[in-house]
C-alpha cells in the first residue's frame, strides 16, 4: 500500500491505552462511588494542598489536564456531595478556590489506596512500578505530552 502503515498507529494504541486505563480505574473505583474523572481532581486536590498550595479551579485544570469547564462542572458536582469546598478568591473575585471537605479526606484516602494497588497491576507487563521498563515508559509518555500541539508552519 502507498505509505499506509499496517498495524495500529502509535496514536490509535495511545488511545486505546488511555481508554482501557480509563475503564480500569473507574471500575475499581466504583465501590467508592467515585468515577475516573471524579478521582483525578479529588487526588490532584489531595496532592497539591499537602504541598501547601490552595489551588483554583483554573490552578487544577491546567495541573490535571482538564478542561476548565469540566473542572467547574465536576467541583460543583463533588461540592453537592459534600467532598469539595469552593470559595470566591478574596483578591480576584472570579477565582473559585477548591479545598478538600472532611469527607473528601476520608474518601480520597482509600481511593488513592486502590488506584495504587490498580497500578501495580497495569504495569506488570512492563516489570512493575519500579522496573527501569516503567521509568523508560515514563519518560516517553512525559515527552509526547510535552510535545507542542500546534501545526507546523
Amino acid at each position: 500500500m502507498d505509505g499506509i502503515p499496517i498495524g495500529p498507529s502509535p496514536g490509535h494504541l495511545v488511545w486505546r491505552l488511555a481508554m482501557r486505563w480509563r475503564v480500569a480505574v473507574d471500575r475499581a473505583l466504583a465501590p467508592l462511588g467515585l468515577t475516573h474523572a471524579q478521582y483525578v481532581l479529588l487526588s490532584s486536590l489531595h496532592g497539591m494542598r499537602r504541598a501547601g498550595l490552595h489551588p483554583s479551579q483554573r490552578e487544577l485544570a491546567d495541573h490535571t489536564g482538564l478542561e476548565p469547564l469540566y473542572v467547574s462542572k465536576l467541583a460543583r458536582a463533588l461540592e453537592a456531595d459534600g467532598l469539595v469546598g469552593r470559595e470566591r478568591d478574596a483578591a480576584d473575585t472570579r477565582a473559585v478556590r477548591l479545598t478538600l471537605t472532611d469527607r473528601g479526606r476520608e474518601v480520597v484516602r482509600p481511593a488513592i489506596d486502590t488506584v495504587q494497588a490498580l497500578l501495580g497491576q497495569l504495569l506488570a507487563p512492563l516489570g512493575g512500578r519500579d522496573d527501569p521498563r516503567t521509568a523508560g515508559f515514563v519518560r516517553d509518555l512525559t515527552a509526547l505530552l510535552d510535545a507542542p500541539l500546534d501545526p507546523p508552519d
